[in-house]
């Protein structure tokens, strides 16, 4: 027949060595820390939210936030490894922004340059993609009045439409004939 300790008079830590033989492991009030790990992470996906907000026609840069298993409690360990995977994407992600942002930014300068002085940019085409907005608009010097132009030195910005129609141009609608009989 098995007993049941007495457990009138003990203290929490005699509790403790009762469960796991050998193992005294102290009571830890984790709340705390895992409340400031917590809060955090909230702090870091909402930098990244913001970040993603400022940069969104732009593409290529790693806005996920990684699953850990399903829905579970993860420990301070987890939540550790979690706060620095995000702090550490959030930051990768800021410096390819600000280099995208720099390269942005001479290339609005260049459009602007192309714009004053076209026949010192000869033959330099600039779309939308270099200056981060969405669409097939671009600026390209060319001659004026083609080779004769070129001889001459008379050079000019051409700006695109946009995209061409996305039938093309052979393909036009044509009327339904109906036969009547």
């Amino acid at each position: 027949m098995v007993t049941e300790p007495d457990w009138e008079g003990c203290a929490i830590t005699d509790v403790v060595a009762l469960r796991a033989p050998g193992i005294v492991q102290p009571e830890v009030d984790e709340r705390a820390a895992r409340h400031s790990l917590l809060g955090q992470i909230a702090k870091l996906e909402s930098e990244l939210a913001s970040l993603f907000c400022s940069a969104y026609p732009r593409t290529g840069f790693d806005w996920k936030v990684a699953s850990r298993g399903g829905p579970r409690i993860l420990s301070l360990g987890e939540l550790e490894r979690v706060r620095d995977e995000l702090a550490e994407r959030l930051e990768v992600n800021r410096r390819e922004l600000s280099d995208r942002a720099l390269v942005e930014e001479q290339n609005r300068r260049l459009i602007e340059e192309m714009l004053l002085e076209p026949e010192k940019h000869r033959w330099v085409r600039v779309g939308n993609c270099d200056i981060g907005e969405p669409g097939c608009h671009h600026w390209h010097v060319r001659p004026r009045f083609g080779l004769l132009g070129m001889l001459m030195g008379w050079w000019r910005v051409r700006i695109s439409s946009g995209c061409p129609l996305a039938m093309g141009r052979g393909l036009r609608l044509r009327p339904r004939h109906s036969s009547a009989t």
